[in-house]
């Protein structure tokens, strides 16, 4: 009986750890921009930044100086722009795994 309860208890386990991981896959579009810039957040100067859900996280795994010139027009310090990104939120930051940039929208 013993070692049933210990089998279910891995088996459940692993199906979890295989839902987490399989999350952390999945591609969102979400704004990115310099945090302090943009979203008003608290840190120690100009530092990539994305929103998801409402709630804004600095970026590990990526600089605001990887995706271009942050002070120009359209860059994050100047701009909010979309991103696809991959990763997950790990102590309150947002750990990524891919980052793309999208083109920015045309105006009409």
């Amino acid at each position: 009986m013993k070692k049933l309860i210990v089998a279910t208890f891995l088996f459940v386990t692993a199906i979890i750890s295989a839902q987490d991981k399989k999350d952390q896959s999945k591609t969102q579009i979400v704004d990115a921009a310099c945090g302090q810039c943009q979203f008003g957040m608290e840190g120690k100067g100009c530092e990539l930044a994305v929103r998801i859900d409402g709630k804004s996280y600095f970026v590990d795994g990526t600089s605001i100086d990887s995706h271009g010139d942050a002070h120009a027009n359209d860059g994050f310090c100047a701009a909010v722009r979309k991103a696809a990104v991959v990763g997950e939120i790990k102590d309150n930051r947002f750990v990524v795994s891919e980052f793309k940039l999208l083109p920015e929208e045309k105006k009409k």
